[in-house]
């Protein structure tokens, strides 16, 4: 049993699927399917059920697959652990960010966390927060940005900011004539959000409540579903309804001046918290600290006025 055979077997669990996992672990479909044979019978145990079309995961295979994954996780602590005596800041440091989040931050994080650490070479991914809790505890990724509340065993959050929430608004439309929009305020409005799965979703559910009693009428055309704030934003561009977006996603500025326009909500106006979360095993402090400090440094460029949390 060896490292790389664990490594093939978390894969496969994950990708269900031998061609896939094969492309991740950088090696052949053969090689991969003849490791996991190995192992398998080394064990004595069926880890997966096969079939042409799709691979399960047995139920026992699920309880060694995640055992797999901590022994990973320890390995790769090790590995880190070896690095302690060298510098914290020249070994790659893989973020994640909330789909919600990443398309507005990294380009500016990316520079700044250049300038605050030019040997650290950085790799970002943007994911839903089940998917970047995931690659955390896998050890795919060594610190991610998530809104708060996450709770996860094990692993370490440091708040950051709090970002208000904004209404997404075309141009020529009546709310514009508001200085404030009231939460409950949304009559027969067509609301565009984002699909099931985001958590930002259930931010927005839960600061305007009365978009949750429009979406549990049957049809509905009160409620447009949307696959990320992009496309939203063109759709109010495109007069197909309004929205609700956290503040770094505004970006009214990227379209011909006067087809979108925003509104703050009415105090007290809704807003996510965003915050690091880490592995507590994680032995590389001062890569936390240096991505901690880049972020300020792009809410005090982009926001003079906001305070850091």
């Amino acid at each position: 049993m060896t490292l790389t055979e664990l490594r093939y077997i978390v894969t496969l669990a994950h990708e269900r699927h031998f061609g896939r996992a094969a492309e991740r672990c950088f090696v052949s479909q053969p090689t991969l399917s003849v490791a996991v044979k190995k192992l398998e019978e080394e064990l004595g145990v069926a880890l997966f059920e096969r079939s042409k079309s799709t691979v399960q995961v047995t139920p026992l295979g699920d309880k060694i697959v995640a055992q797999a994954s901590r022994v990973l996780e320890q390995a790769g602590a090790i590995r880190e652990m070896a690095n302690e005596g060298k510098d914290q800041l020249s070994s790659p440091l893989r973020v994640g960010a909330i789909q919600t989040l990443g398309p507005y931050l990294f380009p500016h994080l990316i520079p700044e966390l250049a300038r605050e650490a030019p040997q650290m070479p950085l790799y970002i991914e943007e994911n839903l927060t089940d998917q970047l809790r995931r690659k955390l505890r896998s050890g795919e990724l060594d610190v991610i940005l998530v809104a708060l509340p996450f709770n996860e065993p094990d692993v370490l959050t440091k708040a950051l900011y709090e970002e208000p929430f904004e209404v997404l608004l075309p141009a020529d439309h009546p709310w514009l004539a508001y200085d404030e929009i009231d939460p409950n305020a949304v009559d027969d409005e067509k609301m565009l959000m984002l699909g099931e799965g985001h958590c930002f979703r259930d931010q927005v559910l839960e600061a305007c409540p009365t978009i949750k009693e429009h979406m549990q009428q049957p049809g509905s055309p009160m409620v447009a579903e949307g696959g990320s704030l992009e496309t939203i934003r063109h759709m109010v561009a495109s007069k197909l309804g309004i929205s609700v977006v956290p503040q770094s996603a505004v970006g009214t500025g990227y379209y011909v001046s006067g087809l979108l326009e925003t509104r703050p909500f009415r105090a007290p106006s809704p807003s996510r918290n965003i915050a690091l979360a880490w592995r507590a095993s994680f032995p590389r402090p001062r890569a936390i600290d240096a991505l901690t400090r880049a972020i300020y440094a792009c809410r005090r460029a982009s926001q003079p006025e906001a305070e850091a949390g």
